[in-house]
């Protein structure tokens, strides 16, 4: 590269085009909308997914796999975080963490991992430790605290029914 091809292609004061002024501007009389369609009118754009009238490809193809739409959103958080965040004796809560601005964003369960090493000691309530996490936490001398969430199905696992329904009446006949 030479130092006069430095700012070549590069206008910074460019002016804007000005359609529908003439034949002589080459973007006159339909301003390069073309002649007829649903196109020429002002106010119409075409959809992302927009094929000229056909059925778009992306309803052509068939949808395959695992999607997991629903799934939780788990926020993971490791225990260097928490060492560099908080001070010794501090209890460490889900309100505290998102104030604190350990945990940003959207997420529905917290899971605390084991990267990095704690030397202060921290009550942590979180809804899921790593095992190498909860070693060290308690290691410190801090506390675990684990927040019931809704439990984890497993494949081929149907839903518990609660326990007052999984019971069967008692029918009063008694020998």
């Amino acid at each position: 590269m030479k130092l006069n091809d430095v700012n070549k292609g590069i206008h910074k004061n460019r002016k804007r085009l000005r359609i529908g002024r003439g034949p002589g501007s080459g973007r006159g009389k339909t301003s390069g909308r073309g002649h007829k369609g649903q196109g020429q009118l002002a106010g119409w754009s075409a959809p992302s997914i927009f094929e000229g009238g056909r059925s778009p490809i992306i309803r052509r193809i068939p949808k395959r796999g695992f999607n997991n739409r629903h799934g939780r959103i788990i926020k993971s958080i490791n225990v260097s975080d928490l060492e560099t965040a908080f001070d010794a004796g501090t209890e460490v809560t889900l309100e505290v963490l998102r104030s604190s601005g350990v945990a940003k964003g959207i997420w529905q369960e917290i899971k605390i991992l084991g990267d990095g090493n704690l030397s202060k000691s921290l009550a942590v309530s979180a809804h899921r430790f790593s095992k190498q996490a909860r070693e060290k936490i308690v290691a410190a001398g801090g506390s675990v605290i684990e927040i019931a969430g809704p439990a984890p199905l497993v494949k081929g696992q149907k839903k518990a029914k609660p326990a007052s329904q999984s019971a069967s009446p008692a029918t009063g006949d008694s020998e």
